[in-house]
């Protein structure tokens, strides 16, 4: 599925030694920070094809098309790269909650005045998105 990619956007890309590459994904309009996750040179071709944005889970070893199994599904706005091109940065289109504690964001902790607190609050019970 590689051929698909651009050369000139692999020829950017600097992957690790397990063929990953970090992707922080973002709401397009309103520039919250949703998630992080992993992509391989397949899930990131997938993600171009078909613009609707694919990882790579490190835990089951296997393509992840985010919201499979929850329906909440990211759909790729614009895909970015840092200067080093070490990074991505996804801006999606997030539909529902992006994290699968049922948060809107994975980001719901805050270290404030020294003490660890909750930030975002759950929108929907993860059995209810996971069928659990």
């Amino acid at each position: 599925m590689t051929a698909a990619l651009p050369p000139d956007l692999l020829d950017r890309l600097v992957f690790d030694r397990d063929g990953l590459i970090p992707v922080i994904a973002q709401q397009h309009d309103s520039g919250e920070v949703l998630m992080f996750a992993w992509m391989n040179q397949d899930a990131l071709a997938e993600t171009i094809q078909t613009g609707r944005v694919c990882y790579w889970s490190r835990s089951r070893k296997a393509l992840w098309r985010k919201g499979e199994s929850s329906g909440q599904v990211q759909r790729l706005v614009e895909l970015r790269l840092d200067c080093d091109g070490d990074v991505l940065l996804a801006r999606v289109d997030q539909t529902g909650v992006a994290c699968h504690t049922g948060r809107r964001s994975c980001f719901f902790t805050a270290l404030r005045d020294g003490k660890l607190e909750t930030i975002a609050e759950v929108l929907v019970d993860p059995a209810t998105l996971y069928g659990g």
